[in-house]
Formats: structure tokens, sequence, C-alpha cells
């Protein structure tokens, strides 16, 4: 099964970390296969970043995205830049607190779920892990990438005396996203008071 997935954020969020994190779950746990394309804005911290996966049980034959499966924005230019590309029926995965959609365009009909990632990484005493909850709460919602195989790609790219705290950060965000799984209700339109978790329908009055 091929799968595309596109995360965007801004520079200084980890978004090239959070890519190789879940490449290296797939080549090197699930032993499938992983392209991933990267860039960034003008500025490498502040700037816009964005990475592109292919992933698949069988080798990777065009290694660029056509329409995203699922995107993961952690911030507001990555929702309104990138959004409109999710394939109907595919998974938005939104920073809450940068990405406030009741003032947006809405986006093709996907499933749209939310998470406080600054704020949980915050408390976990280093905003700088806000990704790895990314991954965590991508590995719950989606299914996707195992959580052990996403552990242990954190593993292989996390220096061993900030291993804890961002194991730490990837079972928050997992643990959250099995949460909103088991609770999940339905968004009908953007004048509603946004939930994090809900199915995003894409009608009209």
């Amino acid at each position: 099964m091929l799968t595309e997935l596109r995360i965007a954020g801004f520079g200084g969020q980890g978004v090239i970390l959070a890519a190789h994190i879940i490449g290296n779950a797939i080549t090197l746990v699930e032993k499938g296969y992983a392209t991933m394309t990267q860039n960034y804005g003008p500025e490498a911290r502040g700037g816009a970043a964005s990475a592109a996966l292919v992933l698949s049980d069988e080798p990777v034959l065009y290694p660029y995205l056509t329409r995203p499966d699922i995107l993961i924005a952690m911030s507001l230019e990555a929702y309104t830049r990138y959004g409109p590309e999710v394939k109907e029926g595919g998974f938005l995965l939104v920073e809450e607190d940068l990405v406030q959609l009741d003032a947006l365009p809405q986006v093709p009909k996907c499933k749209i779920y939310g998470i406080p990632a600054t704020r949980f990484a915050e408390e976990l005493g280093k905003k700088m892990v806000l990704n790895v909850i990314m991954v965590g709460f991508f590995s719950a919602i989606t299914k996707a990438v195992s959580p052990e195989a996403c552990r242990a790609g954190v593993e292989h790219e996390v220096p061993k005396r900030f291993l804890d705290l961002n194991v730490k950060a990837f079972n928050k965000g997992y643990e959250y996203g099995l949460e909103l799984l088991t609770h999940q209700g339905e968004r009908t339109h953007p004048g509603e008071e946004m939930i994090p978790g809900l199915e995003l329908e894409n009608h009209t009055k």
C-alpha cells in the first residue's frame, strides 16, 4: 500500500526530523520503502519548511507527491498552502493553537484532528519536542506506521542525552491521539466551535 504524507510548518519546529523519524520507522523497522523530499523558505529558522514522504510496502517508483493522503500542518501557512491538496477522505492533523480553523477557508472533505502540541511540549520542558509529539499523534490517528516502529525511529534519530524526553513526547502525542479516537465527534460547518479530534465535513448552508 502506498501512502503520501506531507509534514509542513516553519523552520525551528523540527519538520525535517519528524520526517526522518517516520521514514526510518518504515525502512528500518517495518522493512518497507520510503522516499523523502524537503524544502525550506528563505530563512532556515522562521521561514516555511516542509517535507514530503512516499511510504510503501513495495519499491517507490515515483518519489514525489501527487495528492497527499495525510498532511501534518504545524503552522497556519502550512494549512493554507497545503490543506487544499489533501485527498478527499484523507487525514489533516493540525497544531490546534497555531491553526485555528474557524477563521480559515475549508479544505476538501477530510478527517481533521487537532492537538495542542506546543503546549504539551512546553509542559514537558522543551518546546522543541513538539515535532515528536506530532509524530506520536500521527501514529495513533492514521495507523500508517506502528507506534513501535516510530519509537524505534525516534531512538535512531535523537541523540541519547535527549532520548528519554523525546520518547515521553512521542508517548504524549500517541496517547492523546488514542483518547481523541475514543471521543470522536462530527463537525458539520465552520460556524461551530472547534473541538479537537473532529471529522470535518465540507458542508455548505
